[in-house]
């Protein structure tokens, strides 16, 4: 047995045992990366240091750090809340309105902060409370929260896109463009499928709110819908790179909630920063160990062997592309986004772009499939955070995720069976 067949035995049942017993994403990569660097006589540890370091000296990192303190400034100050009434105050009479409340501030939120966890513990926080408030199953409603908070990752800015795009070198602003029509296509499906669920359950009609307090509600929420457009607009434009997007997303949300909603105090921002850094801290060392594993699977030619055993398919790039997206659907139920990506995207692009698939959509069709994969039992990271919030058990938000779980493979094999809705609006807006 070669030393490269070996290499790939050591990758992914280290893995798997390292997974198996708990251990730390992260640690499991870099030993991992280890075990590859011993069976393939490459072992220095220095080269191990130089790769942990590598995986973060990245300047387009430096976008996830501001993204994560946007999101953490947003649900501080205020941004979070008004989109919510905003959407509460047009929506909020119609029969199941919550729930249209709920996918309609999670495409808006989307659009603020590109962190699925954090529009999903916002979400969960202000609208769980009033729907088991007005009789609403709370399975079915705790199941549409989490499906609406991954639609984040999609739309831009999504701190996804941005450690994909430093993973495979490419396009991040070429990312964000191609996530914008299927995440609106996303909330279509969950209006959908919300309309789908209502057709058995007997809920009551709210109080219309008059057309002055909607626009009030509106004008409140000014600020907070100005900084998608400040964001996209300014990328799209050209005024700034999707990292310094990124700073400007979080500057722009401290300003508001200081000085316009002044809703945070001076001394409230020191726990923001905390919370924000915990979180930049985990997913820098996902960075620093997948980039030790990436580095000993490009010395093991992994990508090759791979493309050997899906040869037959690189002829054929829809049935290509089937086959990678129920790969990542089973390997989506174990493993959270992040590690999916930084392990598994170097590996399949170089297959993809072989068989003549556009690095970009394949891109969306990845990031898509890992953040399904975030509702996706028994890991199911948001499912956690709405079962956490709600006080409600894994059984039951396992189960109220299931038609809208049902809609997003739906799309999915939408997507792949017509690339086009996704490559042409990138082709159009670029």
């Amino acid at each position: 047995m070669s030393n490269e067949a070996i290499a790939f035995i050591v990758f992914c049942g280290g893995m798997l045992l390292l997974m198996g017993i708990g251990l730390n994403m992260a640690l499991a990569l870099v030993l991992t990366g280890a075990g590859m660097a011993w069976v393939l006589d490459f072992w220095d540890t220095q080269l191990l240091a130089q790769n942990l370091v590598a995986g973060v000296d990245s300047f387009p990192l430096l976008a996830v750090p501001f993204f994560i303190l946007a999101g953490e400034l947003m649900n501080s100050g205020g941004i979070s809340r008004r989109i919510i009434e905003m959407a509460q105050a047009w929506v909020g009479h119609i029969r199941g309105g919550l729930g249209y409340v709920a996918i309609g501030a999670a495409v808006l939120m989307a659009s603020m902060s590109g962190s699925a966890l954090a529009d999903t513990a916002a979400l969960a926080t202000i609208l769980l409370p009033m729907m088991r408030q007005q009789g609403y199953p709370m399975h079915t409603s705790a199941g549409l929260i989490a499906s609406g908070g991954i639609i984040a990752p999609i739309i831009p800015p999504s701190m996804p896109f941005v450690i994909y795009g430093v993973t495979t070198n490419t396009s991040i602003s070429a990312l964000f463009i191609s996530g914008i029509v299927p995440g609106l296509i996303m909330g279509v499906g969950l209006i959908l499928a919300w309309r789908w669920v209502l057709r058995t359950t007997d809920l009551p009609k709210g109080e219309p709110v008059p057309m002055a307090g909607r626009l009030r509600a509106t004008a409140r929420a000014f600020w907070a819908m100005l900084m998608p457009l400040i964001i996209i607009g300014g990328m799209k434009s050209g005024v700034f790179t999707p990292t310094e997007a990124a700073v400007v997303a979080a500057f722009y949300a401290l300003a508001v909630a200081l000085f316009v909603h002044r809703e945070m105090k001076l001394a409230e921002i020191e726990g923001v920063l905390v919370r924000a850094a915990r979180t930049t801290a985990v997913v820098m060392f996902l960075c620093a160990g997948a980039q030790v594993a990436s580095y000993m699977i490009t010395l093991a030619d992994l990508p090759g062997v791979l493309t050997a055993w899906l040869g037959p398919l690189v002829n054929n790039p829809r049935l290509l592309m089937a086959v990678m997206m129920v790969a990542l659907v089973v390997i989506g139920t174990a493993l959270d986004l992040t590690p999916t990506i930084l392990i598994f995207a170097p590996v399949m692009l170089p297959i993809a772009v072989k068989a003549g698939i556009d690095p970009v959509y394949f891109g969306l069709m990845f990031v898509l499939n890992g953040a399904i994969g975030l509702i996706t039992p028994p890991v199911g990271t948001v499912l956690n955070v709405v079962a956490g919030v709600g006080r409600l058990s894994m059984h039951q938000v396992i189960k109220g995720v299931n038609p809208f779980l049902v809609t997003y493979l739906l799309i999915l094999v939408l997507f792949v069976v017509f690339p086009q809705l996704v490559t042409a609006p990138v082709a159009w807006m670029r």
